[in-house]
């Protein structure tokens, strides 16, 4: 046994077990003081995935993004022709267009990939560590040590976009500072009503990626090796996108999870166009719903040998 092998366990098994009081009532056969049901608390867990080197190289990245579109708007500008300098304008005319336009770029590709991560990586890289085996061991309930780490990778995914935004507004603030909201139609948003809008693209876009955190959930589950896992959900969501685009599917392209994706668009015209994303959102949710109850059941009867 290697060390790598022995650490990763060892580490895994203590993490399981938060400190009890000595007059809980035990399980018959268990040490005094355990409780199944209050193994891997959420802080535990959390702590432990952010002392992972994926995790603080994910968050390093959220902060540089903001800083890399900036920097290639300024490079770009010049060398751009008039349909991507106008973007680039777009981009460069406020706080909050920077902030929009570092969503756009994020949201079909980046963001994806980054909740597949911590989704995807969830069962699969205890089992590939060959440490799943002592968690359930200790024992940690199955269907709570999945749902304890859904939610430690929910968090981190909620904290990866938010830190997104605001790095970008930050950065906004500084080059370009706060006017007014612009979009490519030519409305204007200001105050309140920007700030609004703009929390409500963030908004939608979290919740219309959950189906990708479900389907990374039904692969973590399906196999012991994370990079499978994290790679056929981003797969699987680049396929949706390339089919969506294809015209002749018709009606059958409203059925695809990616379908809605940019619906968070109509939250930058006046009225705001509720439709789209009202189907977005009840399309993610009922993808989600439908993929993360099939991981638990699939887990549930796993035979688990790592």
């Amino acid at each position: 046994m290697s060390p790598l092998y022995h650490d990763r366990s060892a580490d895994a098994a203590m993490m399981a077990m938060d400190t009890l009081p000595a007059s809980t009532t035990p399980p018959r056969g268990a040490a005094p003081g355990f409780r199944p049901t209050a193994t891997l608390p959420i802080r535990v867990e959390l702590s432990r995935q952010l002392r992972r080197r994926r995790t603080q190289l994910t968050l390093a990245f959220m902060v540089l993004l903001p800083a890399i579109l900036a920097l290639a708007f300024q490079l770009g500008s010049s060398s751009a022709g008039p349909s991507t300098s106008s973007f680039i304008d777009l981009a460069r005319s406020s706080a909050a267009n920077f902030v929009m336009v570092t969503m756009f770029f994020s949201a079909s590709f980046l963001l994806i990939v980054v909740i597949s991560l911590y989704f995807g990586d969830t069962i699969a890289s205890e089992a590939s560590w060959s440490s799943l085996k002592y968690l359930l061991a200790m024992p940690v309930p199955r269907m709570r040590l999945l749902r304890q780490k859904l939610i430690v990778a929910a968090i981190l995914s909620a904290v990866c976009i938010v830190v997104l935004a605001a790095v970008a507004a930050g950065i906004g603030l500084v080059l370009y500072g706060a006017h007014p909201l612009t979009t490519p139609t030519g409305e204007t948003f200001t105050g309140s009503s920007a700030l609004w809008r703009i929390l409500l693209v963030i908004g939608y876009i979290a919740v219309q990626l959950a189906w990708v955190a479900g389907l990374a959930t039904l692969m973590t589950v399906s196999t012991d090796v994370p990079l499978g896992a994290v790679g056929t959900a981003v797969l699987l969501s680049i396929v949706s996108q390339i089919l969506d685009q294809i015209t002749a599917l018709g009606g059958f392209r409203g059925f695809l999870p990616t379908h809605y994706s940019f619906a968070w668009t109509g939250a930058l015209v006046e009225p705001i166009n509720w439709a789209d994303m009202t189907r977005g959102t009840f399309s993610s949710v009922a993808y989600a719903f439908v993929l993360t109850v099939a991981a638990f059941l699939l887990f549930r009867r796993k035979d688990v040998t790592s």
